[in-house]
């Protein structure tokens, strides 16, 4: 997987500075043997998570996050059986919101490095996110795994609920077309 991550990492084109700073530290991370793992936690690991947006595409699917208490896009860790990153992706969106029919909307569309704090035994580390953008077939969600809640919000609204910088990001890259190449 490693090799796939490098690709995806060498064909991204970050929206600003700060992205190709994250871009450059997954691109050091993935040298790492085991950076995919949940316990490679020296800088931490790569995780995999969706922007996605519903069959209108006006709105955009956030989670309440249960351990971050925050509203972000449906996301974890990359499982051992994940064939691929993307594969991580869908699967998350599948445990978290319980949607299955999803249009990718091209390859990787984002990538973003934040903290996390100590949870559960395990020492503070960053997740390198690897994201990806989709198009549901339906608007039926059912909040599960960590999410507390799910809905849609509007693009031009998402600044008044609890989310974060990263968020804000896609949906400025949303709001300005900055759609990724078709592919995954």
């Amino acid at each position: 997987m490693r090799r796939q991550l490098e690709g995806l990492l060498r064909a991204f084109e970050p929206y600003d500075a700060l992205e190709a700073s994250y871009r450059d530290e997954m691109l050091q991370l993935v040298q790492s043997e085991g950076c995919t793992g949940r316990n490679h936690f020296v800088p931490g690991h790569f995780t995999a998570s969706s922007f996605v947006l519903p069959p209108e595409g006006d709105e955009l699917l956030l989670i309440f996050h249960g351990k971050l208490h925050r509203w972000l896009q449906p996301g974890g860790h990359i499982d051992p059986e994940d064939a691929t990153v993307f594969a991580a992706a869908r699967r998350e969106v599948a445990e978290e919101v319980g949607l299955t029919e999803l249009m990718a909307l091209g390859g990787l569309f984002d990538v973003d490095v934040h903290a996390i704090p100590p949870l559960k035994g395990d020492p503070g580390h960053k997740h390198f996110d690897l994201r990806f953008l989709f198009r549901a077939t339906t608007r039926d969600v059912t909040a599960g795994s960590d999410a507390k809640d799910a809905r849609w919000v509007s693009l031009a609204d998402i600044n008044a609920v609890e989310s974060d910088e990263s968020v804000m990001r896609a949906v400025k890259k949303l709001l300005h077309g900055e759609l990724p190449e078709r592919g995954s």
